[in-house]
């Protein structure tokens, strides 16, 4: 199974952000064997601290880049600047909504998986929010079952930025 089925949104941040971390992973890596070779020199290898810490370092660090190669290779990265916006939502708009049990105002933005976080105002396009709000535009009101139950909100507006 490799094809468009395998790619995973992400946006333009999301990529720069991603390769910013992969650049600055690889440039550790001689740093990490330095201080692996001075470890070794501190003698026998069974009860070296410095040592162990310092290949844990390096196996973790392997692992993200790893970890980062395989997401970016997989991505398919989506500008919504290069899509004309049709005042619904999609994928990268950013939505400013009040819930209608509370009035209280919220905005988010619809993201990929990895660069969601929701004490920023990003979700994941896959989250039950963001399910419920796709295709959905200024004026509509959305239900979706939340943790803490169903919620209510009226969408106030859609930012293609």
């Amino acid at each position: 199974m490799s094809g468009i089925e395998d790619r995973e949104p992400m946006t333009v941040k999301g990529e720069i952000l991603l390769r910013e971390e992969l650049d600055h992973l690889t440039t550790q890596r001689p740093k990490i064997s330095k201080e692996i070779a001075t470890a070794r020199e501190f003698g026998d290898l069974k009860e070296n601290a410095e040592y162990h810490a310092a290949k844990e370092q390096q196996g973790l660090a392997e692992a993200r880049i790893r970890e980062i190669e395989s997401k970016l290779s997989r991505a398919q990265v989506i500008d919504v600047l290069s899509i004309p916006s049709s005042g619904k939502i999609i994928f990268g708009t950013t939505i400013s909504m009040v819930n209608l049990s509370d009035d209280i105002k919220v905005s988010y933005r619809v993201v990929g998986e990895d660069e969601a976080d929701v004490q920023t105002g990003k979700i994941s396009y896959s989250s039950p929010l963001a399910r419920a709000l796709i295709g959905k535009e200024e004026g509509d009101v959305i239900k979706f079952e939340s943790p803490s139950g169903i919620q209510e909100y009226e969408i106030l507006s859609v930012l293609h930025k």
